[in-house]
């Protein structure tokens, strides 16, 4: 990236003819430069300075690095063309032509250099324009509502409702306001069960004292029970994993727990997240389900919590009645519902699946660890579970 970085300094130093443009354009490379290099940094020693990082300013280095480099390749591609046109016209002995100099001294701006400096000029442009959308994005989320037909549902359980939240990455870009308004939702919803299906906190462990009280201050009818996910591990799994429970929030690890709904039991499943060779994933979240499978206590009804959706196959061999799930970001960028990220990278990314007497709800991720959204809007799901007459 910084490679990329310096690539389009020296494409906008030959296209921008003004002073004052390029001094302009020298200040946004080195503002995005220092803004990579203190993430880089800030992840490798683990230092806590990028919660002091304005999110508008981190979020225009994110920006820029995925989004707006993207819209100067082309650009760059183009100009080594004409490059190499005019060094093989040189080569020949072809002469170029050289723009008339303009009349009245030379102030004017030519049209050349009206079209070098738009093209120089548009990916940081982009970048701060995309950024602006990206700051309002953060602040917003939706709750979105599931009525689930179940043949299996006890009768005592018709009408559950549930509350599931999913990766609310708690870190840079989901902090403040946000998180307090997170929980008057949920609360609002006035679940039974409040269940959370991994990436409590984006990476940082300094994080995680304020993501359990965020879980703690969620309210439910019959208690909150959670699982981990990928970003939760990323700077110490263990120490994650025992903070957790140290504070008293009901982590499931490869573990099941029943709980008393209604006066009728329910067991919720908890798949740990496995690291490493994702090639292996199937095989080993299907061991880990079938292990599960063990604990069953065969009168409660059944719910697996698993933060890669994946584990639905699994789960429908087994058949489980319901599966809750995260991780994808509903796609994080679609072009609708069936086209994008989503599709590209998984087989369940947003919404309601069905396999045979198994159901997969896949949420989009309240939270956010990447600053856009395209069609995968952030949210809280709200299942209203129903017995089949």
């Amino acid at each position: 990236m910084i490679v990329l970085d310096a690539a389009w300094w020296m494409a906008a130093m030959r296209l921008l003819k003004r002073r004052l443009w390029r001094v302009l354009a020298t200040l946004f490379i080195a503002g995005q430069i220092a803004g990579l290099l203190s993430i880089i940094c800030g992840r490798w020693w683990q230092v806590d300075w990028l919660r002091q990082t304005p999110k508008a300013v981190l979020t225009a280095v994110i920006i820029w690095h995925f989004f707006g480099l993207a819209v100067f390749l082309p650009i760059g591609f183009v100009r080594v063309c004409a490059w190499a046109a005019r060094s093989l016209g040189r080569l020949i002995g072809a002469r170029p032509v050289r723009p008339a100099a303009p009349a009245g001294g030379g102030h004017a701006l030519t049209r050349r250099e009206f079209i070098g400096a738009g093209a120089a000029l548009a990916p940081p442009l982009f970048t701060i324009g995309l950024t602006g959308v990206a700051l309002a994005q953060l602040s917003r989320f939706r709750v979105r509502r599931f009525t689930l037909s179940i043949p299996a549902l006890p009768p005592a359980l018709d009408g559950l409702t549930l509350a599931h939240v999913s990766d609310i990455h708690v870190g840079t870009l989901t902090s403040g306001r946000v998180l307090r308004e997170m929980v008057n939702a949920t609360n609002a919803l006035r679940a039974d069960l409040v269940l959370l299906t991994g990436d409590l906190i984006n990476d940082a462990l300094s994080d995680l004292s304020e993501g359990i009280s965020i879980v703690k201050a969620m309210e439910a009818r019959y208690g909150r029970w959670m699982i981990e996910g990928n970003h939760d591990l990323f700077e110490n799994a263990a120490e994650f994993e025992r903070r957790v429970k140290a504070a008293g929030v009901p982590l499931l690890l490869n573990e099941s727990a029943v709980a008393s709904v209604r006066g009728h039991p329910v067991q919720f499943l908890g798949l740990r997240w496995m690291r490493g060779d994702n090639q292996r994933r199937d095989q080993v979240t299907a061991g880990w389900v079938r292990e599960l499978m063990r604990q069953r206590q065969s009168d409660a009804f059944p719910i697996l919590l698993a933060h890669h959706p994946h584990a639905f196959d699994a789960a429908a061999a087994a058949d489980l009645p319901l599966t809750l799930s995260g991780h994808t970001h509903g796609g994080q960028v679609m072009l609708d519902s069936e086209h994008g990220f989503g599709p590209a990278m998984f087989r369940y990314w947003s919404g309601l699946y069905a396999r045979g007497r198994s159901q997969l709800v896949v949420s989009n991720g309240v939270g956010n660890w990447f600053p856009i959204r395209i069609n995968a809007p952030a949210e809280i799901i709200h299942l209203t579970l129903r017995r089949e007459n």
